[in-house]
């Protein structure tokens, strides 16, 4: 089964289906590893920071270009924003000018991309902000056990303007699955979210490289 075949009949449980082979290859990846084991020195972690600046820039400019769109527009959520926090939290971290790694702006052309087609926009929305609300939530707290970060340095991972995490995911599915989505664009946007975790994959993989750590053996 592809990642356009529907499963359910409801986008975000196709969704889920569709992807879950490929995330759960993202989180194999050895520089998450270190990162949750406590292992990396937090010039490896400002490095991943310094990506984000360049990937939520392009994701949220797409956002602003499809504001006025009817599908997409409800996807544009002020509160979801990490532009923001995440300048700040380079500043916090001693960051300078962002270097972008060659996975990072591969990534970037693709958002840059999505910036005109919602069914696109929207699956590489799902990608990131849904997994930062989720496993980001243990990411912020070993920052602040590994690196003693309280406040600028791990704000990206602050959702509280959200409310409830839980209640917004809720209010996300809702509105995957009662947008005015046509069968092409639902084939696109289940196709893309793959690829989103695919380029994801690719960053850590490069950032892994960058820090000398090695990668896990494929399966």
């Amino acid at each position: 089964m592809d990642a356009t075949t529907p499963i359910t009949g409801t986008l975000s449980a196709d969704l889920r289906q569709a992807t879950w082979a490929v995330h759960e290859r993202a989180h194999r990846c050895s520089y998450f590893g270190a990162l949750f084991d406590g292992d990396l020195p937090l010039d490896a972690y400002t490095l991943l920071a310094e990506q984000y600046v360049a990937i939520y820039t392009a994701l949220e400019e797409a956002g602003d270009a499809l504001a006025a769109d009817p599908v997409a527009a409800p996807f544009v959520i002020d509160e979801l924003r990490r532009v923001p926090a995440l300048h700040a939290d380079l500043d916090a971290l001693g960051g300078g000018v962002p270097r972008v790694l060659p996975s990072t702006a591969a990534y970037v052309a693709r958002l840059r991309e999505a910036a005109s087609d919602p069914a696109l926009f929207v699956a590489h929305h799902y990608t990131r902000y849904l997994g930062d609300l989720a496993g980001g939530q243990v990411v912020g707290k070993i920052l602040q056990r590994t690196y003693g970060i309280d406040g600028p340095g791990r704000l990206f991972y602050d959702f509280g303007a959200l409310g409830s995490p839980s209640a917004f995911r809720t209010r996300y599915r809702a509105l995957l699955d009662d947008a005015a989505w046509t069968p092409a664009q639902r084939e696109r946007l289940l196709a893309e979210a793959v690829h989103a975790f695919e380029l994801n994959i690719a960053v850590l993989t490069e950032m892994a490289e960058e820090v000398g750590l090695a990668q896990p053996l494929a399966s």
